[in-house]
C-alpha cells in the first residue's frame, strides 16, 4: 500500500527509527500507526537480542548522592560515540535516579524495555553492567568516586569510622588498585595453596636451603599475592610507605563495589 510522507514522519517522531524502517513498518501494518509502532518494537527486540553477545567495553559509570545514601550504576555500550550520545546518557542518568528512588532490582526491571528500544535505535548492544545503592547506618561514612575523564571506572565504599575524606581516598585507591578481597580471611584457602605451590617451584626458592624455603615462600605470599589482591595489604596509593590497613587506622571498610567497563 502507499504510505504518506506525513505518516512516516509521525512514526519517526514517535519512535526515532529510520525513515525507511518507518515506511516499511507502516506498509506492513496497512498504514495503522499503532501496528507499525509495535512492528518496529518487535524488530528492535529481535535485533537487540542478536547483538547481546557483542562486547560492551565502552559506556558510562555514574554516581548519585543524597542525604544518607549513594548510588552507582554502570551501563556498557560498544563504541565511544554512543557512550557520548545524549539518549544514552539520559538513560544512564534516569537509571541512576530510579536506583536511588526504587532500589536496584526494581530500577533494572523497570528500565528493561527502554534499554532494548535504545539498543535498537542506536544499533549497538547496550547492557546494564551493574547497579548498587548504599545507605549509611549510624557511625558509617559513604563515599563514591568515578574516575575522570572517561567515567568508565567507579567505586562506592562503606566505611565504619573515619572521615569523608578518608572514605573518598579509599574509593580512589580501590579504583586504581582493584583489590579482590577485603582481608586475608576472605581469600579461599585453595587460592593460597595454589599460589604457594607456584612460589615453591621458583628457581630462586628451590636453590635455597630446605629449612628456609618455607619462610621465603611465606614472605613472597605477603609481598606478591596478598599485597596484590587483598585491600588491607595493598600499598596505599596516597603514601606507599603505608598499607591500606595502616592508613585506615581505627576505621574499617565494611564493603565496597567497583564497576569497570572495558
Amino acid at each position: 500500500m502507499s504510505v504518506s510522507a506525513s505518516a512516516v514522519k509521525e512514526l519517526r517522531d514517535l519512535t526515532s527509527a529510520g525513515m525507511m524502517d518507518c515506511k516499511r513498518a507502516l506498509e506492513e501494518g496497512d498504514g495503522d500507526l499503532e501496528k507499525a509502532r509495535q512492528i518496529l518494537r518487535e524488530k528492535g527486540i529481535a535485533a537487540a537480542g542478536k547483538r547481546a553477545d557483542r562486547d560492551t567495553s565502552e559506556g558510562q559509570v555514574a554516581a548519585r548522592t543524597s542525604a544518607g545514601s549513594m548510588t552507582l550504576v554502570a551501563v556498557g555500550c560498544e563504541t565511544e560515540p554512543v557512550s557520548a550520545n545524549q539518549e544514552f546518557r539520559s538513560f544512564v542518568n534516569d537509571l541512576s535516579e530510579a536506583v536511588e528512588r526504587d532500589g536496584a532490582a526494581a530500577a533494572v526491571a523497570g528500565a528493561e524495555e527502554r534499554r532494548v528500544e535504545l539498543a535498537a535505535r542506536l544499533g549497538e548492544n547496550i547492557q546494564v553492567a551493574g547497579v548498587e545503592r548504599y545507605e549509611a547506618a549510624a557511625g558509617e561514612t559513604l563515599a563514591v568516586y568515578v574516575h575522570p575523564p572517561a567515567h568508565k571506572i567507579g567505586v562506592m565504599v562503606r566505611l565504619s569510622g573515619g572521615t569523608d575524606e578518608l572514605a573518598r581516598q579509599v574509593a580512589m585507591h580501590i579504583s586504581f588498585a582493584n583489590p579482590t578481597y577485603l582481608t586475608r580471611d576472605e581469600v579461599p584457602q585453595e587460592a593460597v595453596d595454589a599460589e604457594r605451590a607456584v612460589l615453591e617451584k621458583l628457581p630462586d626458592v628451590a636453590a635455597k636451603p630446605a629449612d628456609i624455603q618455607s619462610k621465603i615462600v611465606e614472605g613472597m605470599l605477603g609481598k606478591r599475592f596478598f599485597a596484590g589482591t587483598v585491600l588491607a595489604d595493598q600499598p596505599w596509593i596516597h603514601d606507599d610507605s603505608l598499607t591500606v590497613a595502616k592508613a585506615l587506622g581505627d576505621a574499617t571498610v565494611i564493603s565496597y563495589i567497583r564497576y569497570s567497563l572495558g
